[in-house]
């Protein structure tokens, strides 16, 4: 069952680990030369005219992007996170539901497997495709970074890690909502809906100390970026926090599967 599950999804994961890596690659490249002395000098004056709290929002009063890394722990990392949140949520959507897209599910129900281990063999693969896309970006990354000057290595590792502690969990919640649906299409809204506004959500938590109770309402809050930036370390309670969502959710979707109806 495992081995299926990692070939079905296959396809999918080499497209949008593709996307990752072409988006950056181009960065990489053109980077040096869009930033000189004289460019660098309007993007400093240009970033006086923002708020604190604006640059704060994507780490940018805490790094220069003058250099591709100095892009890579800013911007660059915003992308990491929403494409690869997305990614895992689509997965954690689709992996279970395409069984009855495809009407395969009533074959699999036939067969003497219990419901626990369809449910398993997708957890394993779709977890096991997000850590393996993340550890390999993160290698593109290094590689790039390497070439295009010096940096802290420690920080870049600790920092290609900490996706994972997002996307993990939006796997698992995905997988969750998705078992009381019998069409992806009707589910794939909501679960991108959830990415988007949970980004919007820790965004809006860094830009003000009135709001910034709305981090604990955000998934996106557990990638704790600016704390691995400052301190060059993970903040353990958001890992274990990441482990306990997705273990939770985990959980209950094998209560929720194994209770199902399928039509």
């Amino acid at each position: 069952m495992i081995k299926r599950e990692f070939k079905v999804n296959f396809k999918s994961f080499v497209i949008w680990l593709a996307v990752l890596v072409v988006i950056f690659l181009v960065v990489y490249i053109i980077y040096p030369y869009i930033i000189t002395d004289e460019t660098m000098k309007s993007i400093d004056e240009m970033m006086t005219i923002f708020p604190e709290e604006i640059l704060k929002a994507f780490n940018m009063d805490m790094t220069s992007i003058s250099t591709a890394y100095g892009w890579f722990k800013s911007e660059g990392f915003t992308f990491i996170l929403l494409i690869i949140g997305v990614y895992s949520s689509l997965l954690g959507t689709n992996i279970l539901l395409k069984e009855e897209d495809d009407e395969t599910i009533e074959y699999l129900s036939s067969l003497p497997i219990k419901r626990s281990k369809i449910v398993t063999s997708k957890v394993v693969s779709g977890i096991s495709y997000i850590i393996i896309m993340i550890l390999l970006f993160g290698l593109f990354n290094y590689i790039s970074l390497l070439i295009s000057g010096s940096f802290n290595q420690k920080e870049f590792f600790l920092l290609s890690l900490t996706p994972i502690f997002v996307s993990v969990p939006l796997f698992a919640i995905s997988l969750f909502i998705s078992s009381f649906f019998h069409n992806s299409k009707r589910v794939i809204g909501i679960s991108l809906g959830f990415v988007f506004i949970s980004y919007i959500i820790n965004v809006l938590s860094e830009l003000s100390d009135k709001v910034k109770f709305l981090k604990y309402f955000s998934i996106y809050s557990l990638a704790n970026v600016r704390n691995v930036i400052e301190t060059c370390s993970f903040n353990w309670l958001m890992v274990v926090i990441s482990f306990v969502i997705t273990a939770l959710f985990i959980l209950l979707t094998y209560v929720s599967f194994n209770k199902k109806e399928f039509d």
